[in-house]
């Protein structure tokens, strides 16, 4: 049996990270994405330190260090006067506490970091898929416009709109969440000095913001989620009115003035998550990453959770011949599939949800949002899966 080939469909950062674990197991994989470049639109995202040490492990700690930020701290601001309500330590305390660091980072970044870690001739771009089939030992792809191609394994991160999932586990309409969020890059030069090295959390009656550094603190991304039951285009894509930005935080702090003045051009989507599947796979078909678990972004851990899935995804593949294909499929899903589940229910009513203009000031109001989120924090799926193993 030669080695086993694996086609991932998709990309994004889920994906390419299925794709530099793969490769760096000694599995053949090719990775087919449906746009003609490989580019990753959108502006910030957070690494938790669940995230982090599995990218450290895949070569990327240097990377990190140079393109990512760090921030020293976490703080809840009151919308009205600006008041510091309360701060939660970071930076290296946070990475001694939980294993690893807690960074912020520009999403191209990472997804060109990751892009590195993937031979080139392995990444084929303008191949949309339309569909597969599974026979005897393979798996069939058939693409709009391209020829099919034949793999061991597919693996179908390709989104939100996955059309694999639309086959593996079909159903499962939107849940709109009633909110819909701004996303802005503004640079750090224009904004208060605490903006390049803080996480920056304002919550109002109706809104909240939280701003954080990206590119080495040269650069601030913000999200403003704000309740909005009419606002409900599910796109990265779609481009905001500034002006509409601005009435929202009318009557807020000088700060979050000054923030949104700065604003030239954002992004603007509501937020949705899917019911979780109760299944991912099939024989040789499985899922990863918003594909299989679509997530509000509350707890900051979308791209964290597809990181997770990659490197679990490499660890049981990389079993096979000793074990089927199915039987590594099954190890990947009953592994990920509670644990990821948890996390996105978790991601619904917790993290930065739990602050509004009511609690925000509550004694140890942050230090309970950290405290949602720390056994996700400490959480290591390679250790997961050796003491299951063992």
């Amino acid at each position: 049996m030669g080695p086993l080939r694996v086609a991932v469909t998709g990309a994004g950062i889920g994906g390419l990270a299925a794709a530099a674990a793969l490769s760096g197991r000694g599995i053949e994989v090719e990775v087919y994405e449906q746009a003609p470049a490989l580019r990753e639109v959108g502006a910030g995202l957070h690494l938790g330190s669940n995230g982090t040490r599995l990218l450290q492990r895949l070569g990327l700690a240097a990377q990190l260090r140079e393109m990512a930020a760090q921030p020293a701290a976490m703080e809840v601001r009151n919308w009205k006067d600006g008041r510091v309500l309360a701060r939660q330590p970071m930076g290296a305390s946070w990475a001694a506490e939980f294993g690893a660091p807690y960074y912020t980072v520009h999403r191209a970044d990472l997804h060109e970091m990751l892009a590195s870690q993937v031979p080139p001739e392995r990444l084929h771009l303008g191949w949309k898929l339309a569909g597969f089939t599974e026979y005897g030992e393979a798996v069939r792809l058939q693409f709009a416009d391209r020829p099919t191609c034949d793999a061991d394994v597919l693996v179908g991160a390709d989104g939100i709109h996955s059309v694999v999932r639309a086959t593996v586990a079909p159903g499962g309409d939107p849940v709109f969440s009633g909110n819909s969020a701004f996303r802005a890059l503004v640079p750090a030069r224009l904004l208060p000095e605490s903006a390049a090295n803080t996480i920056l959390l304002w919550a109002g009656p109706d809104a909240r913001l939280l701003c954080y550094p990206v590119r080495a603190g040269q650069m601030v991304t913000f999200v403003a989620v704000i309740t909005d039951p009419n606002w409900t285009i599910e796109s990265w894509s779609t481009h905001a009115d500034v002006a509409d930005l601005a009435t929202v935080f009318t009557g807020w702090e000088p700060a979050v003035q000054h923030i949104v003045s700065a604003v030239t051009q954002a992004g603007r989507w509501a937020l949705y998550d899917r019911e979780p599947l109760k299944r991912w796979s099939t024989r040789r078909v499985t899922l990863l990453g918003d594909a299989a678990h679509p997530m509000l972004p509350h707890h900051g851990q979308g791209a964290n959770q597809a990181i997770e899935d990659a490197v679990a995804l490499a660890v049981c593949l990389a079993e096979v011949p000793a074990v089927t294909v199915g039987a590594a499929l099954r190890r990947y899903e009953a592994t990920r599939r509670p644990h990821a589940t948890r996390v996105q229910l978790g991601s619904r009513g917790n993290g930065s949800l739990r602050m509004s203009s009511g609690d925000s000031g509550r004694p140890g109001a942050v230090q309970s949002m950290v405290e949602d989120s720390s056994w996700i924090q400490r959480y290591d799926v390679e250790r997961d899966l050796a003491s299951l193993a063992s």
